[in-house]
């Protein structure tokens, strides 16, 4: 491949990451308006549109799906670590257990792992996972809110609908990673390091409208 096409590529991924978070806002995340889901139909469909309305949770899975990617077959447990803990978050949610600063967390998590693909050093795959099921947590939290108060079934059909969404994307972009940049085991991973320099510049926005309000 030629030092042209790489770069068109480069500059084509980043500038659809910029062109999707720059048409979202970041915490509209009901996919029915905030009504609850009252059926298994409608709680599947709100599952799998969570993820993708909501820019940051978005982001994240993204991200953990170019993640996986750089660690190989062994980096599929960041993404799975991710979707099983956003489910616990789910889940502390509907006991009203309060996670305080919850979208500051989720900020935070979009800037983390944005600066994660960005930096040449590799850190341990065991540890990104540790930081993708932190991550989870939060963002499962939020994902409840869509959920409060609906029946088992809506509940149950809610979280297969957002963990089978994440894993399809976060499967998709690590498969598609490997398929188009060679040599992503190495710290020369170019395309993804760009990738993470545009994650974390938008972390860092959802950060200051977290913290500044």
């Amino acid at each position: 491949m030629s030092q042209m096409q790489q770069r068109m590529r480069i500059l084509g991924l980043c500038g659809a990451i910029a062109l999707l978070f720059k048409s979202q806002a970041a915490y509209a995340h009901h996919p029915f308006g905030g009504t609850t889901p009252t059926t298994a139909f409608t709680g599947f469909l709100s599952g799998l549109g969570h993820p993708v309305i909501g820019v940051d949770h978005f982001a994240v899975v993204v991200a953990t799906g170019l993640l996986a990617a750089l660690y190989g077959r062994r980096g599929l447990v960041i993404p799975l670590a991710f979707i099983i803990t956003t489910m616990l978050g789910t889940g502390l949610h509907l006991q009203a257990m309060d996670l305080p600063f919850a979208e500051t967390a989720i900020a935070v998590s979009v800037l983390s792992v944005g600066v994660l693909l960005a930096i040449p050093q590799r850190l341990q795959w065991l540890a990104v996972a540790a930081i993708a099921a932190l991550a989870g947590i939060f963002h499962g939290y939020a994902y409840g809110e869509a959920i409060v108060g609906a029946e088992m079934t809506p509940l149950v059909a809610y979280l297969s609908g957002f963990a089978t969404i994440q894993g399809a994307i976060a499967l998709s972009v690590a498969l598609t990673a490997q398929q188009l940049w060679q040599n992503l085991d190495t710290t020369k991973a170019l395309p993804l390091r760009f990738a993470g320099f545009t994650l974390a510049g938008v972390g860092l926005a959802f950060l200051s409208s977290a913290v500044l309000g």
